[in-house]
């Protein structure tokens, strides 16, 4: 699949992993697993999490650790593929 339409396909997805204060770390084994199952995961990043930093920082420590890319990034929520 290409860009686009991981995108488009992402559109309609539903969060399913939230990143709260307690950081990526916390969410990684979740993400992993959600990730054997789904190719497009949806993460939200909450205020306590971000803690200044942007998001795409974020999402893409948060994809590394779980050996994903991100798609696309809006707002405070990022799409990760596997």
């Amino acid at each position: 699949m290409d860009q686009q339409e991981l995108q488009r396909r992402a559109h309609d997805l539903d969060v399913t992993v939230w990143v709260g204060k307690s950081g990526i770390d916390a969410v990684t084994d979740e993400l992993n697993t959600q990730l054997e199952n789904e190719p497009l995961i949806k993460v939200k990043f909450l205020r306590s999490a971000r803690a200044g930093e942007p998001t795409e920082e974020k999402a893409h420590s948060l994809a590394e650790q779980v050996n994903a890319s991100v798609i696309d990034t809006r707002g405070h929520t990022a799409v990760v593929h596997r």
